[in-house]
């Protein structure tokens, strides 16, 4: 009798698993082609607030991924209908963030080089046009 419930429970166990939500991971370049391709793409810098107010990506949300109300706060300021962007300072909060908010059933898209590479990048696109 223990083996046919072990099987259902094996079985269910895969499926729960298969349906793990997954993220997607963006160069700088990337993540800006992302944002400009859809205007309904919701931007959300993960950082602290000090490090926000020390310069963040236009239009960008602050939702502090280590704060305990990160999940509920997410839940109350994004539409799950929408794809969702994260960036931090360096690409570890924002998988973090990226995971969570996958799990809860967002639409994730993750710059993996935060916003140092983003700087980096918007740095090294104004050389080029030789400003």
């Amino acid at each position: 009798m223990k083996k046919y419930i072990f099987i259902p429970c094996l079985i269910l166990s895969f499926f729960a698993c298969a349906q793990k939500q997954e993220f997607k991971s963006y160069t700088p370049a990337e993540f800006e082609k992302l944002m400009k391709a859809n205007d309904a793409v919701q931007l959300v810098d993960v950082r602290r607030p000090d490090e926000y107010a020390a310069g963040h990506i236009k239009h960008a949300v602050l939702i502090n991924v280590q704060e305990v109300d990160f999940i509920d706060r997410a839940d109350s300021l994004l539409d799950k209908s929408k794809p969702v962007a994260v960036y931090c300072r360096s690409g570890k909060r924002s998988k973090e963030a990226a995971k969570k908010l996958a799990e809860k059933g967002f639409d994730v898209h993750e710059l993996n080089s935060g916003y140092i590479g983003w700087q980096d990048y918007q740095k090294s696109k104004n050389e080029g046009n030789g400003s």
